[in-house]
């Protein structure tokens, strides 16, 4: 087992990704049942099937992505095991499944979602198993999860334990959210820090992450007018672009506009092509969208990468990724007459 053998099977997969043409076909099609018969028809067809004997329409397809992601990832994790590097950044792109999951029911039980609410939200790719999940929804509110965490000593519970406190005084879902996005970067990083070749592609991709995840928090803080001092509290280390002076600096700016003429010296200027109407009407979610097309490409883009690397895992893992999200987006638009020339600007195409 060698980097060159690993090579050769993310390349394989890769083959079987759907392609531009596919997903074109997917958009024009005129209604979720077509959706779900040109999938029955693609490398989803297995996962599809199972679906149909549970679900229909939009529960059929997300419990068949959900499944086929779950699936996909196990099966590069059990030919990856003898090569060291690669499985250590598959454990750390999978614990961020673990990561949104623990969120996902945060989430669902601060607004008092029910359990089967959250549990059709949640993808168990991670560490942590869907028995775990369900145990976890049979809490009756955040602070019971967060307990339950800590009982069975699940390494996200130091973090949330550390901030429930001020959770507890504001009711600001926020401050979990940040404690649990600033553990797993810090322990991400701290897994790769050697200095060897694959190691920095990780660390470098890793500090985009950081930066990108930043770069939201500014915009929603400067848009909210909420006072530099208390943003900053929400601010991850270890981003590639901004260090905390920078970002402060971002912080204390009046407007989106201004925020974005900033970044025209960054590798963020692309975000000044945002049509001005956006700029105005303070919409950060089309700059949130183009920040994560930015970061998508980057990370499809590590297939160019040294073949004797850890570079094809994790092209294919972004590359796959965007699959299955472009064709969420897909599902969900259809479910809601979306304009064909609209859903087609929603998707990232890489």
């Amino acid at each position: 087992m060698d980097y060159g053998y690993i090579n050769a099977r993310m390349r394989g997969m890769k083959s079987r990704l759907l392609t531009h043409r596919a997903l074109d076909d997917l958009i024009l099609r005129p209604d979720l049942d077509s959706v779900i018969a040109d999938l029955e028809n693609s490398p989803y067809r297995d996962d599809i099937i199972a679906a149909k004997g549970q679900f229909s329409g939009i529960l059929c397809i997300e419990y068949a992505l959900r499944q086929n992601f779950i699936r996909t990832f196990r099966k590069i994790q059990d030919f990856s095991r003898a090569e060291e590097e690669a499985e250590q950044y598959i454990r750390i792109f999978l614990h961020r499944w673990d990561v949104q999951n623990i969120k996902t029911i945060l989430r669902g039980k601060n607004i008092h979602a029910t359990a089967d609410e959250m549990l059709g939200c949640l993808v168990t790719a991670g560490e942590l198993d869907e028995a775990t999940f369900r145990e976890l929804l049979r809490q009756p509110d955040v602070r019971a999860v967060i307990d339950l965490l800590a009982t069975w000593r699940i390494r996200y519970a130091k973090p949330l334990t550390a901030a429930f406190p001020e959770f507890a005084k504001t009711r600001d879902l926020a401050v979990l959210e940040c404690a649990l996005d600033r553990f797993y970067y810090t322990d991400a990083m701290a897994a790769v820090k050697d200095p060897t070749y694959n190691n920095t592609l990780i660390r470098n991709l890793l500090a985009l992450e950081i930066d990108v995840v930043n770069l939201r928090t500014v915009l929603r803080m400067v848009r909210d007018h909420v006072p530099p001092e208390d943003a900053g509290r929400y601010l991850l280390g270890g981003g590639r672009e901004f260090n905390e002076k920078k970002l402060r600096r971002l912080l204390s700016l009046s407007t989106i506009e201004d925020v974005v003429k900033a970044l025209e010296t960054t590798r963020y200027r692309f975000l000044a092509e945002v049509p001005e109407s956006v700029m105005r009407s303070q919409k950060i979610s089309v700059i949130e969208k183009e920040l994560e097309r930015f970061l998508i490409k980057k990370g499809v883009g590590a297939f160019l990468l040294d073949p004797l690397s850890v570079g094809s895992v994790i092209g294919y893992f972004w590359a796959k990724h965007n699959e299955v999200t472009n064709i969420r987006i897909i599902s969900r638009c259809k479910t809601a007459d979306f304009p064909v020339e609209d859903l087609r600007e929603e998707l990232v195409y890489v």
